[in-house]
């Protein structure tokens, strides 16, 4: 029985989903800081993609990402999903892979809950602070 709770815990990502994720990540960058797309939703906009998650089967693949400063990110972040097929030609014409994971542009949280925990933590340490 012990063996079928370990079935369904979930398994860290393979050192292929980890290389093709950070492989599609660099040509991503390269596509989108480089290239144009006409697209007024893009226009002028820099974009941090800070992860690419590939699932097991190679696939899917999760790009998370954030446009600098937090800006726009109602505005970016369905730009991207709409162009998510041309970028994914894009990549494939880049990288050589069998095929290329189909890409679904996800807002990037984490720098706001970094944020949001550091100023939890410098309070805290006032309050530690002033109470001795």
């Amino acid at each position: 029985m012990a063996g079928k709770s370990k079935r369904f815990a979930a398994k860290p990502p393979s050192q292929r989903q980890l290389r093709v994720g950070e492989t599609i990540r660099h040509a991503l960058s390269e596509i989108l800081s480089r290239d144009s797309f006409f697209d007024p939703d893009l226009d002028g906009v820099s974009v941090t993609i800070s992860e690419i998650s590939v699932s097991p089967d190679l696939s899917n693949a999760s790009v998370y990402t954030m446009p600098l400063g937090g800006e726009k990110s109602d505005v970016v972040l369905p730009a991207l999903n709409r162009l998510a097929p041309l970028l994914q030609h894009e990549v494939a014409s880049r990288v050589h892979l069998r095929r290329v994971p189909r890409l679904q542009f996800i807002l990037d949280e984490t720098f706001e809950t970094a944020a949001r925990l550091n100023t939890v933590f410098n309070s805290i340490r006032r309050e530690d602070s002033t109470g001795d």
